[in-house]
């Protein structure tokens, strides 16, 4: 927007030195190869700028990030276990005797005798007899006999051929064939796809392009302008995993359940029913009846009263006074003093070594070869084009009529009374076209 307004500011310079003075006719504004509506003005000649362009090429760096694989020893650290061997010492308690005296009182007994008088009574029992008469009844059995008639029946067994019908079960074996079925495991083998991720973890660098800053920058037609430059980027180094799908086939044994149908023979043993007639002696009994005499003897008591004397033996008892003597035994009791050792248990506590195995940890450090890959930059030259405008000056000097007269008038119109004006843009030069707008995006 600055350069039209720039040509603007030349021009006007341009025409005040000229001593041309247009203001009035034209409303302050200038106006270039127009034809005034009353009369052509006197011919003048003025200087415009016109634009050449020209294609430069100038020499851009671009970074380029390329993957750089490189070895370094990582150094890892393992835990190692060692066998020590430590002596410990453990308690021990141990019980251990000491003679301890004491005196002690011991009873002694003595036994000695005494006599001691007394009198007791001594029971003496006698034996007397009364006379004692009474009478009783003695029972006198004496046995009869009598007659008795009764029927009795006999038992008589005779043999006797008898007719007997019966049902026996024949056993008939037959062989049938017999579908059996059972199941049976059948391995069935499959495969499937499993994914596996073998990846590892990468270090890249990561260049982050810088903020764009305004600058005041001069172009190629020696304006002062500002354009937004962008600073120069930085690098960021991070882990990234780096994914390794890797597909692999792992079988799979499954068992299934399958029913097998095998015929067989199998021996049927069946029952059947049979009917057989046998004859057999068969002993029968019939009771005959018989009448029997017998004669029966029975007893019959009758009482006989007598008249029995029986003496009576009683006893009688009479206390007799007798005086005795008894020995006495009395026992005293005398404390004789003795003095008596005894093993006292006392414990004594003692400290025995042991030998005791541990495992003891330490680190031991090794250097690992790790190959990892970083971005390295560089920079690429390439040519890039780019246009370059610049004024150029040109004196123009024109007959203000002559467009009219030879037909150039825009309207074809122009210096004829109450024609319309010509447009305020005609004769106009163009303008310069703005510059190419800036790309802010970094190149890759």
């Amino acid at each position: 927007m600055r350069l039209p307004l720039l040509l603007g500011a030349v021009l006007s310079a341009t025409l005040a030195a000229n001593g041309v003075a247009q203001a009035g006719a034209y409303c302050g504004a200038a106006r270039y190869n127009c034809c005034p509506p009353a009369a052509c003005q006197p011919t003048s000649c003025y200087t415009t700028c016109k634009i050449e362009r020209q294609t430069c090429y100038r020499t851009v760096y671009d970074m380029v990030c390329e993957p750089q694989h490189y070895t370094y020893n990582r150094t890892v650290a393992e835990t190692v276990w060692d066998e020590v061997q430590e002596t410990c010492h453990r308690n021990v308690v141990e019980t251990h005797y000491r003679e301890q005296q004491y005196t002690v009182c011991r009873p002694v007994w003595e036994t000695s005798c005494r006599e001691e008088r007394y009198t007791v009574r001594r029971p003496v029992w006698e034996t007397c007899y009364r006379d004692c008469s009474f009478t009783v009844r003695r029972p006198v059995w004496e046995t009869c006999e009598r007659e008795c008639r009764r029927v009795v029946c006999r038992p008589v067994v005779e043999t006797v051929e008898q007719n007997r019908c019966r049902t026996v079960m024949r056993q008939v074996v037959e062989t049938v064939d017999q579908e059996r079925c059972y199941t049976v495991m059948k391995p069935v083998t499959t495969y499937r796809n499993v994914c596996e991720d073998r990846g590892c973890w990468k270090t890249e660098t990561i260049q982050i392009p810088g903020p764009m800053m305004q600058q005041c920058v001069v172009d190629a037609c020696g304006c002062p302008q500002i354009q937004m430059v962008q600073c120069p980027p930085r690098c960021v180094t991070r882990r990234v995993w780096c994914p390794n799908i890797v597909q692999r086939q792992v079988a799979c044994t499954t068992y299934c359940p399958e029913v097998v149908r095998q015929s067989c023979p199998v021996q049927v043993c069946r029952y059947v029913p049979e009917r057989v007639v046998e004859k057999c002696q068969v002993q029968v009994c019939r009771m005959v009846q018989e009448e029997i005499v017998e004669k029966v003897p029975y007893r019959t008591c009758r009482w006989v009263c007598e008249t029995v004397t029986k003496k009576v033996p009683y006893r009688t008892c009479r206390w007799v006074c007798e005086e005795r003597v008894c020995q006495v035994p009395v026992r005293t009791c005398r404390y004789v003093q003795e003095t008596k050792t005894c093993q006292v248990p006392y414990c004594v506590t003692k400290q025995v070594p042991y030998t005791v195995c541990r495992r003891v940890a330490r680190t031991v450090c090794k250097q690992v070869p790790v190959t990892c890959t970083r971005m390295v930059t560089r920079c690429v030259p390439r040519q890039e084009a780019y246009e370059v405008c610049r004024m150029v000056p040109v004196t123009v000097c024109c007959d203000p009529c002559a467009p009219c007269a030879q037909g150039a008038c825009p309207t074809g119109q122009c210096g004829t009374p109450g024609a319309a004006p010509m447009p305020h843009d005609a004769g106009r030069p163009e303008p310069m076209p703005e510059p190419p707008p800036v790309d802010d995006t970094p190149s890759a």
